[in-house]
């Protein structure tokens, strides 16, 4: 499980975030959904201890992220960042044996090198294993960078913006994977996605914020609806289709 108590973060005295109070379970997927400035990142970051909260503690699984050492915290959770630049020339693989450093501390075992080779496998990166990273399109690095965060092999993993760069195809994809991730792994993922409709089809609960507060938590089925969407995102909502993944229709 995921805690967050009163977590709040303010920049030059304006308040961005929360107070906010939460609890995830354990496994399955997350969606933080929400218009731009909603919160989203700065929530996901505080979570993954790359952004220190003004107010508040976040407790994952049994551990309090402010005070677990960095080496522990890193094998009980791994967290994606949607900037993510690497000066070096890497390849892919050496991107991904990346995700092993809390395990082998730059001294890859054989253990670390199945992790790694697991994680290209997973996300069909086998093939571009010895290509550098700028010799890749977007979406491809993308995935490269999932797969570092998955070879981490940490029970919780936050990413944000996972689609990011990829077209719909890869999209479609990569959230089937992380859906097999969650329901074959035992992962928990925690991902920040603007698209609702892959949210709706793909995640088990959906955290709604507006304005950094929580509007909503629920199901999908609870938060696919005209007067919730339409509130949320400011703007005209139908939501269609009576089966398990009704669809958002956005208007003018």
């Amino acid at each position: 499980m995921i805690t967050l108590t009163n977590v709040s973060k303010s920049y030059a005295g304006k308040r961005v975030l929360g107070p906010i109070s939460l609890e995830l379970p354990a496994g399955g997927i997350t969606a933080l959904v929400g218009p731009n400035g909603a919160g989203k990142s700065t929530l996901l970051t505080i979570m993954g201890r790359l952004l220190e909260p003004d107010t508040g503690t976040i407790v994952v699984g049994e551990a309090n992220v402010a005070t677990t050492p960095s080496r522990e915290l890193a094998k009980v959770l791994s967290i994606l960042r949607q900037e993510n630049h690497f000066i070096t020339r890497l390849t892919v693989a050496q991107l991904v044996a990346f995700g092993r450093f809390p395990h082998s501390r730059g001294r890859l075992t054989a253990v670390d090198h199945a992790h790694v080779e697991s994680a290209l496998e997973f996300l069909s990166l086998t093939d571009l294993r010895d290509r550098f990273l700028d010799e890749l399109s977007g979406g491809q690095r993308q995935r490269a960078y999932v797969a570092m965060v998955l070879a981490q092999d940490t029970r919780y993993i936050l990413l944000d913006e996972p689609l990011n760069n990829l077209d719909i195809h890869h999209a479609v994809a990569m959230m089937r994977q992380l859906r097999r991730a969650a329901d074959e792994l035992g992962k928990t993922f925690v991902i920040v996605i603007h698209d609702i409709n892959f949210a709706s089809a793909y995640a088990d609960r959906i955290v709604a914020l507006r304005d950094g507060e929580l509007v909503t938590v629920g199901t999908p089925e609870e938060t696919m609806r005209d007067d919730v969407l339409g509130a949320l995102f400011d703007t005209e909502v139908r939501v269609r289709g009576d089966g398990p993944y009704p669809l958002a229709v956005y208007y003018r």
